[in-house]
């Protein structure tokens, strides 16, 4: 009997506040780059290297959840955010490759998570478990930082378009009085945008635009 052929699953993490048209086009790329059977979006619970305060967990799963509908191979991975604690990826990894021992792991990440990879948590357990999968920024091929040098013929890039889209200005557009629809089709799908309006998310404070 012929044996069950390997799946190949990817992790998508992040804040996701809002989740946006890139990550949107880096996922579609890594499952057609990477012939995966199955991306997973996790969205953090407690994002222990972000200054600030992120928008509920519930809001910004619902979001993700919302703009993957409909996707094939898309996945909502609820694990971090209702872990207790930091959000650690080595610790995401290694619960999920308790559960399929057997599948390839795939670890997707953008160029400024790639930089910032020497300061995560186990990360040098971490490159060990899991294949790296880098959007280089702009359209261009990632840059290693200088303690992955030594891994980077393991590392995958993704052909990632150039695109001018950030979950901060998104923030910032709402922050000021802007419309979730005047993002569509550009920054942000139109599901994301409608699930923006509907719990009037990231709006300004009641009485109007804060002054300048």
């Amino acid at each position: 009997m012929n044996a069950s052929p390997q799946r190949r699953i990817g992790l998508y993490g992040g804040s996701f506040d809002p989740p946006h048209m890139g990550h949107l086009v880096l996922a579609m790329t890594a499952v057609q780059h990477l012939k995966l059977d199955e991306l997973r979006w996790i969205p953090a619970g407690v994002a222990w290297q972000k200054e600030r305060t992120l928008l509920s967990a519930t809001h910004r799963a619902g979001m993700v959840k919302a703009a993957i509908t409909g996707h094939r191979g898309f996945k909502l991975d609820r694990r971090e955010i209702e872990r207790n604690g930091p959000s650690y990826t080595i610790d995401t990894v290694r619960e999920s490759q308790l559960a399929e021992p057997n599948a390839k792991w795939f670890l997707v990440i953008g160029q400024d998570q790639y930089e910032r990879l020497p300061t995560w948590h186990e990360w040098r357990e971490l490159i060990t478990r899991v294949t790296l999968a880098v959007a280089g920024r702009d359209g261009k091929s990632p840059s290693p930082p200088s303690e992955l040098l030594a891994v980077w013929h393991r590392i995958e890039a993704l052909p990632m378009p150039p695109m001018n889209v950030s979950s901060t200005a998104i923030r910032a557009h709402l922050a000021a009085g802007g419309t979730a629809q005047s993002l569509v089709p550009d920054m942000v799908p139109t599901v994301v945008a409608r699930y923006i309006d509907r719990y009037h998310l990231y709006a300004p404070p009641r009485g109007g635009v804060p002054a300048a």
